[in-house]
């Protein structure tokens, strides 16, 4: 008897083939047999604990998503909100150099400070929901693998934590030693025998502190992310000597790629190009146009084209729409800083109705907002809006409206627009203010790019600010269904065995006898993003974004349903995707 049979579904099956109608038998956590009805009957009639009736949908492998930062969330959410939601059933963990460990048990506020403002996550969440049981990086991924999780995670060593471990305050303000350097390289070299995927870095200026200094990883220098990545090149090579394979490097960028200075831009880029191909270490980044101006995207397909074409190995983490920043009165708006509207978002959000509504305090606030000084934003908080780029979310996938085409289109400012349709949403309506890949054509020439990989969801940070965990349904029902930019075959390909192979996990990703029984059943019509809401269950209460999905029949996680129809059964089936240099 089976556990689990799938039966009357079309199997697109992540190899790019051609989907085919066929009945899907699994048993153990892993895919029994695949038979397909254009031979006979497929797997009709035979016996099964479960079976799931997929007439009218697509029967696909769980898709994987290789950037996210759920390694906090992890510690009080058993079921990986809101990625499983939209049929992730594998997530890595660990980029941007942002790690949990390692961490000296005396010195967790280093690790805290280098996360709450760079990622969003509020240390009051990490103080209660976290119980830090572990200090070396080996350590917590045994945490990892003891939790319960509903959905597998893999992760990277984190440069800002390692140099926190390893360097104290100073990993703030200071260079490396040599010991320093040493003792990095012995964590490294640990953690990817422990299972780690890889190493992560960032020499962003978009990553600072909550006292607006450096994230500890920024102050390193090439020589010393150099000396990281050679270690795990190392173990690599000791690796592959037994038929193994090396782990992979996850940068955020310095500047210096866009820059408009073509000596920057050539130095960045052959640094990067020289490391991959020394150390034999794919490497990998988040390719965003922050622009369409050709120095704010194409130096990103430039150093992807180069690296591949010099013998290394490069892949990059595309977005499939704009990186939006989600604005609502309910979480934080453009305007929040400035001193009228600091007054008026204190007070409850009766009192800021009411306000909006007095015609002579709400033309002061238009005003303030016109004119207003707005500081200096990084990395998803909240700017200065440009009103071509702001849309107000009436739904879970495009089109969208502007707010300066609705101005154009009232003959009314843009913050009287804004305002008007914030009031008509009784001030919980969302909007999107782009902050980057505003044009979808160019999002659209970056999707198509060979070594281009569908993620960057980001999940687990950016909690109140960004919503982008569902980016694999927008690939479904926006590029595949309503624009038909892609076939099925090849979008189900590019965030199922295109990242499972890259990232060394050989069992996942396909929908093959043998492989691990991670699977989506989805109805291509009706897939789409639900409207995110805002949710209070953080530890301590704190809030979050939390965003499902329509059109999912169920999603299995080693071959149990995680979620059915939309609903979280209660099943916690995932495991710890341990790296291919681990010796565990």
């Amino acid at each position: 008897m089976h556990d689990v049979l799938i039966i009357n579904g079309t199997v697109v099956d992540g190899t790019g083939s051609p989907a085919r109608r066929a009945d899907v038998a699994i048993s153990d956590g892993v895919i029994t047999e695949v038979a397909d009805r254009a031979d006979g009957d497929g797997l009709a009639g035979q016996a099964a604990n479960q079976t799931i009736d997929a007439d009218g949908h697509v029967v696909s492998p769980g898709f994987v998503d290789v950037h996210t930062h759920l390694d906090a969330q992890l510690a009080w959410d058993p079921l990986g909100e809101s990625s499983c939601f939209h049929g992730v059933t594998t997530a890595v963990m660990g980029n941007c150099g942002f790690t949990l460990a390692p961490v000296r048990s005396d010195a967790r506020e280093l690790v805290v400070r280098n996360l709450e403002r760079a990622e969003d996550i509020a240390a009051e969440a990490m103080a209660e929901g976290i119980d830090w049981s572990w200090e070396t990086y080996p350590e917590y991924l045994d945490f990892v693998d003891r939790t319960p999780k509903g959905i597998n995670y893999a992760g990277y060593v984190g440069h800002s934590a390692l140099r926190t471990w390893a360097m104290g305050e100073r990993a703030f303000t200071e260079e490396a030693s040599d010991d320093d350097l040493a003792l990095m390289v012995g964590q490294v070299e640990d953690s990817m025998r422990a299972g780690a995927v890889g190493f992560t870095t960032s020499i962003s200026l978009n990553h600072e502190t909550s006292d607006d200094r450096p994230v500890a990883s920024r102050l390193s220098t090439r020589a010393e992310i150099g000396a990281l990545v050679e270690a795990m090149g190392r173990t690599g090579r000791l690796g592959r000597a037994a038929g193994g394979r090396t782990g992979i490097f996850e940068l955020a960028h310095h500047p210096h790629l866009r820059s408009r200075d073509p000596e920057k831009r050539e130095s960045y880029i052959a640094w990067l190009v020289d490391l991959a191909v020394r150390t034999g270490v794919p490497i990998t980044y988040g390719m965003l146009a922050f622009g369409s101006e050709d120095h704010q995207w194409r130096p990103v397909t430039e150093l992807l084209r180069r690296i591949n074409e010099a013998g290394g190995t490069s892949w990059a983490q595309v977005h499939t729409r704009q990186f939006g920043v989600l604005l609502s009165f309910q979480t934080r708006l453009p305007f929040d800083s400035l001193p009228l509207w600091s007054e008026l978002r204190s007070q409850p959000m009766a009192e800021q109705r009411r306000a909006l509504t007095d015609p002579a305090l709400r033309d002061k606030l238009v005003r303030e907002a016109d004119e207003g000084d707005y500081g200096r934003a990084i990395g998803a908080e909240a700017r200065k809006p440009e009103w071509q780029w702001v849309y107000p979310l009436t739904s879970g996938l495009p089109p969208y409206r502007s707010i300066a085409e609705l101005a154009a289109e009232r003959d009314r400012p843009p913050m009287e627009v804004f305002l008007d349709e914030a009031i008509a949403g009784d001030l919980e309506r969302f909007f999107i203010q782009a902050a980057a890949n505003q044009d979808q054509d160019i999002v659209l020439e970056l999707m198509r790019l060979p070594n281009a990989i569908p993620t960057f969801s980001d999940s687990g940070a950016h909690v109140s600010q960004i919503m982008d965990s569902s980016l694999q349904t927008h690939l479904l029902g926006h590029w595949v269904r309503d624009r038909e930019a892609f076939t099925i075959e090849e979008a189900v390909r590019s965030i199922t065995s295109l990242p499972a192979d890259a990232w060394g996990f050989a069992d996942r990703g396909r929908i093959e006898v043998g492989r691990a029984a991670d699977v989506n059943v989805f109805d291509l019509g009706a897939i789409r993003p639900d409207l995110p809401e805002l949710v209070h269950d953080l530890p301590g209460g704190a809030r979050r974004l939390r965003q499902t999905a329509s059109g999912f029949l169920a999603t299995l996680v080693n071959g149990e349903v995680l979620v059915a129809g939309g609903t979280p059964t209660g099943v916690t089936p995932g495991h710890l995707l341990r790296g291919p240099l681990s010796d565990r």
